[in-house]
């Protein structure tokens, strides 16, 4: 997962993009970049780590221009290294650079494609050199010295007639403007406002409405599934529909756990969404457990508050805070390695145990997916005196990889996978368990007549991908280069390499 922004401005554009990041950080921590355009030169500064430090002021002072796009990355296949850090640049055709959120199922297919016929070198192992480079040829093929709207626009189309998967992406032409666009299911979400000045109209695209209400922009409304959009360095707006069969699908785990809370995604507002989670989870309870002997509701913070609120509100039973986070700590589903993951999270959490003491406890999560973070957060809540100890994840279990932008486990590491939700309960240790349906969650995001989402993509919970081109042989090789051990050959190979070089 990602964060991008773009923004056309009246004014030089560098302090507001390094703002931007800082709010879309929790897309990303493991690496962040800005590129800006002055005069027609771009002027690039990215690496790893958090915005905070990749950005000192001898970089701000560097990053000159009224146009400009950032990017925060962790690595969707494991990969850490600097030299895939975004944004990406390309030469020719005009000097395109390019920030990316998402992953292409056919990126394989397309290197080879880009080499053989396009005769275009692919350097890294990242889909969004892949990405650039097919833009970059479409535009290309116009064979035009200056470019017009239409012609980005016939280029995006390009893109998605060769590319599948999810994506959502913005990329800025040196002396011409800025473009952005989603994929034809829009899985990925992308958005873009404006804000007025004396000086004119300065517009906006970013991954989050979030970023936008933080730089006082004005929300318009998301790209629409296939869409792109143009800005010229003037600030002239242009947009037109580039796929032939668009279906609005987007990513529901968006909703789940990804998004801040005060974000709004195709005209859904996030924290609307998770406390309807919560309402339907009191719910599921009430049903199916109605003699409960809950004493108390503790959230595992920060994503999962909203929805033990309410649950606890419904339920008629007492919302307290257990656990206090080091927020110095990222998050642990994004962390490289298993055994950095097992270490982080008594690091991250602290128990209060006079929460817990002597009380039945119910926990809530937004979701579940390795189990080894709930494994050690139940017997955190044990050893504060919990007497009984309860799970509920706000999401259904996550039994299927994400091929969509999401660094997932490999399936055999997914706790869900292939298990009841009796045998989870027995491996986290709780002594009851309790999942969101799949239903419910869905009911909970989509509110008839407040969205026009046709379908949501609900992969990870059902294996059901709605690009229609992820096979069993997809999936195979994805767990050899998502599981732990993969993942840890990469962090040796990385040290390996920083070892040589400083040896040098």
């Amino acid at each position: 997962m990602c964060g991008i922004v773009g923004i056309v401005g009246k004014t030089p554009v560098n302090q507001s993009l390094y703002d931007a990041l800082l709010v879309l950080q929790h897309r990303g921590q493991d690496a962040a970049g800005i590129v800006t355009c002055n005069q027609g030169k771009l002027f690039l500064r990215k690496a790893n780590g958090l915005a905070r430090d990749v950005f000192h002021t001898r970089h701000m002072m560097r990053l000159k221009g009224r146009m400009g796009l950032g990017h925060v990355r962790y690595p969707t296949a494991g990969n850490s290294s600097s030299s895939e850090a975004q944004p990406f640049y390309v030469n020719s055709p005009y000097g395109i650079t390019l920030a990316h959120n998402g992953n292409l199922t056919n990126a394989e297919e397309l290197t080879r494609d880009l080499f053989v016929e396009d005769l275009r070198h692919i350097n890294t192992s990242s889909d969004s050199e892949i990405l650039l480079n097919i833009f970059a040829h479409e535009l290309q093929m116009q064979n035009k010295l200056r470019i017009a709207p239409e012609d980005t626009f016939r280029a995006v189309a390009g893109v998605h007639r060769r590319c599948r998967g999810g994506y959502a992406a913005v990329a800025m032409i040196p002396n011409v403007g800025l473009i952005g666009f989603r994929d034809p299911n829009a899985i990925r979400p992308i958005v873009y406002g404006k804000r007025e000045t004396d000086l004119g109209t300065e517009y906006m695209i970013a991954s989050e409405s979030v970023a936008l209400d933080a730089l006082g922009f004005e929300r318009v409304r998301d790209l629409e599934p296939g869409e792109a959009i143009f800005i010229s360095k003037e600030g002239r707006f242009h947009a037109q529909q580039c796929a032939a069969n668009p279906v609005k699908s987007p990513c529901i785990f968006e909703f789940v756990y990804f998004a801040r809370p005060d974000s709004v995604i195709d005209n859904i507002f996030v924290h609307k969404a998770r406390s309807r989670m919560g309402k339907k989870m009191a719910k599921k309870i009430q049903r199916e457990w109605p003699d409960h002997d809950i004493d108390v509701v503790i959230p595992i913070p920060d994503t999962s508050r909203t929805a033990a609120l309410v649950l606890a509100n419904v339920l008629g039973v007492r919302y307290r805070e257990g656990f206090i986070k080091n927020r110095y700590i990222g998050r642990t589903f994004i962390m490289p390695g298993q055994t950095v993951r097992k270490k982080s999270v008594r690091q991250k959490l602290n128990a209060i145990d006079l929460e817990f003491k002597g009380k039945n406890v119910l926990l809530v999560d937004d979701s579940v997916v390795r189990g080894t973070t709930s494994q050690q957060i139940v017997q955190m809540a044990r050893d504060a005196g919990a007497k009984r100890v309860y799970f509920a994840s706000a999401a259904p279990p996550v039994r299927y990889p994400n091929v969509y932008g999401i660094d997932m486990p490999a399936a055999s590491e997914l706790v869900a996978h292939d298990r009841s939700e009796d045998e989870i309960r027995e491996i986290i240790g709780a002594d009851r368990m309790i999942y969101q349906d799949l239903q419910d969650l869905i009911d909970s995001v989509y509110k008839k007549g407040k969205s026009d989402i046709e379908r949501f993509d609900c992969s990870v919970f059902n294996g059901e991908y709605v690009t229609g081109d992820v096979s069993n042989t997809y999936l195979e090789q994805l767990e050899l280069l998502r599981n732990d051990g993969a993942k840890n050959q990469d962090d040796s190979a990385e040290r390996n390499m920083l070892d040589l070089h400083n040896d040098a």
